[in-house]
C-alpha cells in the first residue's frame, strides 16, 4: 500500500505538476494508477519533498497554493532560512545597464544571501552566475521537468546548480516548459524569499507577475530605478511603494533586521 508522501509524488507525475488535479485526486481519493508513476520515480535520479514532510521547506506553506511535491538536485537545506534568502529577478533581454546593475548587486549581495532566481536569460542567469562566480550559493526555480534544462543556452549553469547549490521544480521529468508554467513558477521564486529585487523589467512581463506574487505575500519588493522615458515595471514599483535600490548597501540597510535571525525557521517548524 503506498504511503501519503507516495500518492502526492505520483500524482503529481500523472498530472505534471497540475495543482487542481492532484488537490481533487487527493480528496476524492481517486487514485487509479499512481502505483505506476510512483515506479517511474523510483527509476529517476531527482530527489522530491512533498508538503507532509518536514523537510519541506516551510515558508512555501504560506503562498498561494503551495506545490504539493517539489523535485529537486542539490542542497536543498539552502531554501531552509528565508531571511536568508533574496530573488534576483529582471529582463530577459537586458541593456548594459541592466547586466551591469545586475552582476554587482548579486556579486556584493550573495556574500549575505543565497540568490534565489529561475535560470532564464538575461538578469536571472546573470544573478546566479555572479553569485556562483564568487564562490556563493543560489537556489534555481525552473519552469520545465526537473530533468529538463530550459533554456538551452544556460546548459553549463544548470549543471552547476545540480551539483553544488539548488534546483527546484513542480515538474518531474523532461516536462516540456508551458506558458502556463512560469507564472506558477513565479510565485515559487516571490515566496521562496523574504525579499524580490527586479534589477530591469517592462511593466508587461513575468518579472511584473513575480513581483505581485512577492507583494500579495507580504515580502520586500525592491527595484533599480530606470530611466525615466522607459517602459519600467521598475520605477512603476517604486512609486507604488517598493524600495529603491542603487546599490548592496541599500537592500542590506533595508533587510538589517532579519539578516540575523538566530536559528532557521525550519528549525522552529
Amino acid at each position: 500500500m503506498l504511503n501519503g508522501r507516495q500518492i502526492l509524488i505520483g500524482l503529481a507525475i500523472k498530472f505534471e505538476g497540475n495543482w487542481d488535479k492532484i488537490y481533487k485526486s487527493v480528496f476524492s481519493n481517486d487514485l487509479d494508477d499512481v502505483d505506476e508513476y510512483v515506479e517511474k520515480f523510483n527509476r529517476s535520479t531527482c530527489n522530491a519533498v512533498t508538503i507532509m514532510e518536514k523537510e519541506y521547506p516551510q515558508i512555501l506553506k504560506q503562498i498561494y497554493n503551495p506545490p504539493f511535491v517539489l523535485f529537486y538536485y542539490g542542497d536543498l537545506s539552502l531554501a531552509y532560512n528565508p531571511s536568508k534568502c533574496i530573488s534576483i529577478i529582471g529582463t530577459r533581454k537586458p541593456s548594459e545597464y541592466g547586466i551591469k546593475m545586475a552582476t554587482t548587486l548579486a556579486e556584493d549581495l550573495s556574500s549575505e544571501f543565497v540568490i534565489v532566481s529561475g535560470m532564464a536569460k538575461g538578469i536571472d542567469g546573470i544573478a546566479q552566475r555572479s553569485a556562483i562566480r564568487k564562490g556563493h550559493k543560489t537556489i534555481a526555480i525552473i519552469g520545465s521537468g526537473i530533468d529538463r534544462c530550459y533554456p538551452t543556452d544556460n546548459e553549463d549553469l544548470y549543471h552547476e546548480l545540480k551539483r553544488n547549490h539548488l534546483i527546484m521544480s513542480e515538474y518531474f521529468g523532461k516536462v516540456t516548459p508551458d506558458s502556463e508554467h512560469f507564472p506558477l513558477r513565479n510565485r515559487i521564486i516571490a515566496g521562496l524569499s523574504k525579499a524580490t529585487l527586479i534589477v530591469e523589467a517592462h511593466n508587461r512581463s513575468g518579472t511584473s507577475i513575480t513581483a505581485t506574487y512577492a507583494l500579495a505575500f507580504s515580502r520586500t519588493v525592491l527595484a533599480v530605478p530606470a530611466r525615466a522615458d522607459s517602459d519600467s515595471a521598475c520605477n512603476r514599483l517604486i512609486k507604488e511603494g517598493a524600495v529603491l535600490v542603487e546599490s548592496a548597501q541599500d537592500v542590506i540597510d533595508e533587510l538589517s533586521e532579519t539578516l540575523f535571525v538566530g536559528k532557521e525557521i525550519q528549525e522552529n517548524s
